[in-house]
């Protein structure tokens, strides 16, 4: 030691005396009722961050998947237009088999991938997920309201529409005009005011 410090050491220093008889070192205050509110207030912020960062970060995600499978729809359906017309061939010719696995394997990927078809021939149409291309009188098997014929397949992903269907509907033919407001009944009442 030097000279300075053992004399600030024999004269109690900054800190005080530090031999045998000397005065107590004061406690250590426990924590308060301030320090731990503040604690559990921290904690709690700090959880709402790590939820809300791993909602947003799912967000993204699912974002950008829904961005590649709606570049993909295109594919999907110039592939299911290349199967309709090789319809023709029969069942055990291996392009035909070919192109039925592929078609398997496509509708195994979307179905992993959350991506479910909108559009069902007979179901009610539903303004949310299609849109109405054209209109086709209602038969028995084709009630009022439902579609006819679904021109372009609408998907869904995760609950929200990927892309809406197009489809046809099938409406009942349109009620004649009321007698309210016939032109007889109009030549009636204005025969009674003259």
């Amino acid at each position: 030691m030097t000279d300075e410090t053992s004399e600030a050491a024999a004269q109690g220093g900054p800190r005080g005396p530090t031999a045998a008889g000397a005065a107590p070192a004061e406690p250590v205050p426990a924590p308060t009722e301030d320090w731990v509110s503040r604690y559990k207030y921290l904690l709690a912020d700090f959880e709402n961050y790590r939820r809300r960062t791993e909602r947003e970060r799912e967000g993204v995600t699912r974002h950008a998947r829904a961005a590649l499978l709606r570049e993909l729809l295109p594919i999907l359906e110039a592939f299911r237009s290349a199967r309709g017309a090789l319809g023709h061939l029969p069942s055990n010719d291996p392009v035909r088999r070919g192109l039925e696995l592929l078609d398997r394997e496509w509708m195994t990927f979307l179905k992993h991938e959350g991506v479910e078809p909108i559009a069902e021939v007979g179901r009610p149409f539903r303004s949310d997920e299609a849109e109405a291309v054209g209109e086709t009188p209602a038969d028995p098997a084709r009630p009022d309201g439902s579609v006819a014929e679904v021109v372009q397949q609408g998907y869904r992903f995760f609950g929200g529409v990927l892309r809406p269907a197009k489809v046809i509907v099938a409406r009942a033919p349109a009620v004649a005009a009321t007698a309210e407001g016939s032109p007889s009944e109009e030549r009636s009442s204005s025969e009674t005011r003259t």
